[in-house]
């Protein structure tokens, strides 16, 4: 049996602020070493499968996306490029639209492996074969869902209730087998969390998932008719471009936003007839969702303290400091997180570091205005002031910007991908790290001139 890999890269990791941005978020940061967790995601299915990835991810991410595939040496089945995130359910269901189209040929009802790009699992050994212990579960119409083995009273995850093995469960030697799921719990407070561990009964919820791609859409159906037609439109007017493979734009963002968890597994679940399974995985999992989890997943000196950059500590005790573009140095300090960027420092204690994402979210505005959509593509303010205005742009392969635009005369760097300005033999064409003025009567035509997304920062007057 064939199994097809999905990986959902849309997460923003505010939590992880200010080095996971807009334009750089985590699921593409090397956070933990050399390679990204988007990079270790499709590395981790060497050995278990032979079919490419299938990605999703936002439409700014799309060059990305592609480009660090190709760093790692490794192709992708396709890119679906979100207009808008919409949360798990309708990015995993888009997936599966396209799965089966691209699957054709291949077995009519494919079984696919859903995981998220932005989680860290250690044991790529036990990763695998606690994949192959569900495959026969899914095979045979069920939700898998993989749960990992709690080490400690966590209150930012959501638990499973896992019940007796099911009947004719089979898995490889030395891996258990899917066992029947009571219920999901959600994120418990610290008093439940330690009962949960102390019963032994409840495993965390890794966001992995396994099933047959009739059964989400049945499920969807059944739960969430809405997603499942608003998807279904969203996919029949996508428009294929090479690689990528962008969906209805009005359809997409009519879509209601919802998780997959919510929106089928957790439904699917209830009752005696419930058709999800859970998968225990014990294989080093994190979903690296805080600093502080930054910190006890890396290696630490011999007093507690994970540094990069140019760091230098005097009396500093268990803690994460970050250095990116400056000399940071601290005295006195313990169980800390410092976080040095090009414009921005984060400074907070160990214990309030899941609070980062509200602070990330009251300075939104500082990542940029509102993402405008057009039919070539998206732009952003990204800073404004008096006399000048800074853009970002993101021009779809083989679209075109309509005459006129821009309106005055900008200076374009661009940051990836290649662009065509004006026609004949005066045409200009600019790849990555040049720059020229743009605009003006002279110009005419200007677009994308590649096969992946066309990524340009302008600055230009204004009159504000």
């Amino acid at each position: 049996m064939r199994l097809y890999p999905v990986i959902l890269a849309g997460g923003l990791g505010t939590r992880l602020w200010p080095l996971s941005r807009r334009r750089e978020p985590k699921p593409f940061l090397p956070l933990l070493g050399e390679r990204t967790l988007y990079q270790e995601t499709i590395l981790r299915l060497e050995g278990l499968t032979d079919v490419a990835p299938l990605i999703v991810c936002n439409r700014d991410h799309g060059a990305l996306a592609l480009s660090q595939s190709q760093d790692i040496g490794k192709e992708v089945m396709s890119i679906v490029l979100e207009p808008e995130g919409r949360n798990t359910a309708p990015a995993l269901t888009m997936a599966v639209h396209l799965l089966g189209e691209l699957a054709a040929g291949e077995p009519e009802d494919p079984v696919f492996l859903m995981m998220p790009a932005d989680g860290v699992i250690k044991g790529v050994d036990e990763f695998q074969a606690a994949v192959r212990s569900g495959v026969g579960a899914a095979e045979r119409g069920f939700i898998v869902v993989f749960g990992v083995t709690p080490r400690l009273p966590h209150t930012g995850y959501g638990y499973i209730h896992k019940g007796k093995p099911l009947e004719d469960g089979e898995a490889p030697v030395g891996t258990p087998a899917p066992l029947e799921v009571r219920a999901f719990v959600e994120k418990p407070d610290l008093e439940t969390a330690k009962a949960y561990l102390e019963s032994g009964e409840y495993l965390w919820n890794s966001g992995v998932f396994l099933m047959r791609s009739s059964v989400w859409l049945e499920e969807l159906e059944r739960h969430r008719p809405d997603i499942a037609a608003a998807c279904r439109r969203a996919h029949r007017g996508a428009d294929k471009q090479g690689v990528y493979v962008i969906p209805d734009d009005a359809a997409f963002r009519d879509c209601p936003s919802q998780s997959i968890d919510y929106a089928v597994v957790e439904r699917a679940a209830e009752g005696p007839g419930g058709r999800v399974a859970v998968a225990p995985l014990d294989a080093g999992w994190s979903d690296l969702g805080s600093w502080s989890q930054v910190w006890e997943e890396s290696d630490s000196d011999a007093k507690g303290n994970v540094t990069r950059g140019q760091v230098y500590t005097e009396s500093v005790e268990g803690s994460l400091i970050v250095a990116q573009d400056r000399v940071v140095a601290a005295v006195g300090l313990k169980d800390v997180v410092v976080v040095e960027t090009r414009d921005a420092a984060l400074v907070t204690s160990m214990a309030h570091a899941q609070d980062v994402g509200k602070i990330a979210a009251r300075l939104a505005r500082r990542e940029g205005g509102k993402t405008e959509s057009h039919p070539w593509g998206t732009s952003r303010v990204v800073d404004e002031g008096p006399g000048f205005r800074v853009k970002r742009l993101s021009v779809n392969p083989g679209a075109a910007l309509p005459e006129g635009f821009p309106e005055g005369v900008e200076t374009w760097v661009v940051v990836s991908g290649s662009v065509r300005i004006g026609g004949g033999a005066a045409a200009r064409v600019l790849g990555s790290g040049e720059s020229a003025a743009v605009g003006g009567q002279a110009d005419g035509r200007v677009e994308n001139a590649g096969a992946a997304p066309l990524e340009v920062v302008s600055v230009s007057a204004s009159s504000q």
